[in-house]
């Protein structure tokens, strides 16, 4: 009988990072900073922490949003699950905003033109993947 798959066996997707998105994660408070890559962690593994939320907008769970409030402010990851093997950092940045808990526009415009990029490098990454093939 196969023995179950563990975390061990299972291969964890490759993290493409988009425009400045690692860049602003780094700036971010160190517990901030963990809480993500856990989130990402779990991504990559097939998974989703139950902090992270589909972003509104952008059609089904294929964006998704982690939220971490810390030390009065509020700090956003964007990332994207639609490209087979491989998790898309799009954006992270601190949300300044109190009005609500709407992501604001110029962020989303952001989030779209880098998962536009994050599409075409995707593309690219196939199309020579499918030429490395015997």
């Amino acid at each position: 009988m196969p023995k179950p798959a563990s975390h061990r066996d299972i291969k964890p997707k490759p993290v493409r990072w988009i425009g400045r998105s690692l860049e602003d994660l780094r700036r971010f408070p160190e517990d901030v900073r963990r809480r993500v890559g856990v989130a990402l962690w779990e991504a990559q593994l097939g998974a989703k922490a139950g902090y992270a939320k589909p972003l509104k907008g952008f059609g089904s769970a294929g964006v998704l949003e982690i939220v971490d409030d810390f030390d009065g402010n509020s700090y956003r990851a964007v990332y994207t699950v639609r490209f087979a093997g491989m998790v898309y950092v799009l954006h992270a940045f601190q949300k300044k905003s109190k009005k609500g808990i709407e992501t604001p526009k110029p962020e989303l415009h952001l989030i779209e033109q880098r998962l536009k990029r994050a599409k075409e490098d995707y593309e690219q990454w196939r199309e020579s993947a499918a030429t490395k093939s015997p």
